[in-house]
């Protein structure tokens, strides 16, 4: 193994074939890049002891998305501190750990939701899990770059593509395997046919002189059920979503498919140069005034004010996406979901994190190949404008259909958020080639580390928004619908009164669903527009990356290294 694993081992002859790397590197970014459809889970982590709806005990979805966001801070940590180390070590060692990592984290992860252990979900996805995810993503870019000096755009945007298209295969596997294992609850029955108590916010149903905790689903909650079934009442703990032993086949599959591509890696020889190159002139770099043919070092970037105004750049440009991709799944549910119910359901959510990932692989190669002509400083300041424009018109969307349910609004928002995901992708595609333009191309794994930083702050800011927003959104919500909402009646409905709420919702005994179900005749479902404070955050986040952006000049000749 250490032969196998050697640098000498590794180098490739003068005449290989530099376009050998591409499937290599792209089946690598496959595996970790399904970490964009985490969104995927969030329905079935939700109710792992409820199965068809939430349970007193499950998990809420701010929790369960702060997985997804420790393993990104992680990655962003891990790709930091390896940046060096892969220019020693090799891509096929750091490769190796990678893939160690990443479908290690799975299999501690799956025990996590077997056990209902939050801290070991943490421990194994979002450490774990995290730290081959960072790993992983910066071995590949840092090999492409050295074998297609002159395609800088291209190279890193086909192995990014392929970080892109993780969730394309990821989604549907991920389904599949839940659905495949999922196993159904206990019906009890329906509501009016049952003697139902409530004991400190929880529900229970009497049976035969027997008190059993229970669930109950509404017609509007039942659209939403992982595997359809009948409005009514479920048993807490009897049935399994599936979750876990998906974790556990998605980790195996991960490894095995990581640790072949790894193995496939190689690295140019000292020296090296492209016998089918392609000329400067050609490729763009001639076009852009920030390209340098110098190099500075690793260390040396770090005291150069290119390097933060890039790190912020790099965090605005993508912190929309990654919040929104933590819950996907969810918003376009809550969105949509009441409005045009017969159309947006939990499999159509499904189609929809899909068709994230279709946008998100075909932007990264798409920009990424249009700022080797246009230059990556034009490329970033239409992602920051357009997103702009396009973050602020879907609470316009959200407020049409819920006035006026009509499927072109779906279509507005639909077409505006694949834009956005194509320029999100696009952002992190074009990110090594700009820091090959600034820095010089010797260091740029170890730059491109560094900058990884970023996405961690952008994994934390994201998901914090739209979590905490949306939590704030749904509890006034809450209050305004029970402010409209007879005493009497919610008390018949709950088997508690209204100074019981905030037990009641802390159970999730009291839902927005039950309660708009209750609201008088014309009150407006609120549930469309939980979305609306944070994405306008997101518009007025993009409006200083834009200046950031802006303001990005050349490296001064002082930070060049003295052995160019």
């Amino acid at each position: 193994m250490p032969g196998l694993l050697s640098t000498e081992r590794i180098t490739a002859p003068p005449e290989f074939n530099r376009w050998r790397i591409l499937p290599a590197a792209i089946a690598i970014h496959l595996c970790i890049g399904s970490i964009y459809a985490w969104s995927i889970y969030n329905p079935a982590l939700i109710r792992t002891l409820g199965i068809v709806t939430s349970a007193p005990d499950d998990w809420s979805l701010r929790q369960v998305v702060w997985v997804f966001t420790a393993a990104i801070i992680t990655a962003g940590l891990a790709a930091a501190a390896a940046g060096r180390w892969l220019e020693i070590l090799g891509p096929r060692k750091i490769g190796l750990i990678a893939a160690g990592c990443w479908g290690g984290g799975y299999l501690v992860g799956g025990a996590g939701i077997l056990t209902h252990q939050l801290w070991l979900l943490y421990l194994g996805y979002g450490v774990i899990g995290g730290t081959g995810l960072g790993l992983g993503y910066i071995s590949p870019i840092g090999t492409l770059l050295k074998w297609f000096p002159d395609r800088r755009g291209l190279a890193s945007g086909m192995a990014i593509m392929g970080f892109g298209g993780g969730a394309l295969i990821g989604a549907p596997l991920k389904e599949f395997f839940i659905r495949m294992f999922y196993k159904a609850p206990e019906y009890l029955g329906a509501v009016d046919q049952l003697n139902l108590i409530t004991e400190s916010g929880r529900r229970y149903a009497r049976i035969a002189g027997e008190r059993i905790e229970a669930v109950i689903v509404n017609a509007a909650e039942a659209a939403h059920m992982i595997v359809p079934g009948p409005e009514g009442v479920y048993a807490v703990g009897a049935g399994s979503t599936g979750v876990a032993q998906t974790f556990f086949a998605m980790g195996t599959l991960y490894l095995v498919i990581m640790v072949a591509a790894v193995l496939a890696l190689r690295i140019p020889a000292p020296g090296w140069k492209p016998k089918d190159r392609v000329p400067e002139t050609e490729s763009g770099t001639g076009k852009n005034t920030l390209v340098t043919q110098h190099h500075v070092n690793v260390d040396e970037a770090l005291k150069t004010r290119q390097f933060y105004l890039l790190w912020v750049v790099f965090c605005l440009s993508i912190t929309g996406g990654v919040g929104i991709l933590g819950v996907a799944n969810t918003m376009i549910q809550d969105i949509f979901g009441t409005t045009l119910p017969g159309i947006v359901d939990a499999a159509f959510a499904s189609t929809y994190v899909i068709m994230i990932s279709v946008f998100n692989t075909l932007g990264r190669i798409f920009w990424s190949s249009c700022s080797d002509y246009i230059g990556r400083k034009y490329t970033y300041g239409i992602f920051f404008v357009a997103g702009i424009l396009l973050y602020g018109s879907i609470p316009y969307c959200a407020h049409a259909v819920s006035v006026n349910p009509s499927v072109v609004w779906l279509v507005c928002f639909y077409a505006a958020t694949m834009i956005t995901f194509s320029m999100f992708g696009g952002g992190f595609a074009t990110l090594p080639a700009y820091i090959a333009d600034l820095f010089g191309t010797r260091h740029v794994a170890g730059i491109h580390g560094r900058l990884m930083t970023a996405w961690s702050a952008s994994s934390v800011l994201g998901p914090l928004a739209i979590t905490s927003l949306r939590e704030h959104a749904v509890n006034r919500s809450i209050d305004k619908l029970v402010s409209e909402i007879d005493p009497q009646l919610f008390a018949r409905t709950f088997g508690a009164g209204i100074e019981e709420l905030e037990q009641l919702v802390d159970t999730h005994t009291v839902t927005l669903a039950k309660l708009t179900e209750l609201a008088p005749h014309g009150t407006v479902d609120p549930t469309p527009y939980l979305y609306n404070s944070t994405l306008y955050l997101m518009a007025a986040l993009l409006v200083i990356g834009l200046i950031c952006n802006a303001l990005m000049t050349q490296v001064k000749p002082v930070h060049f290294m003295c052995d160019n």
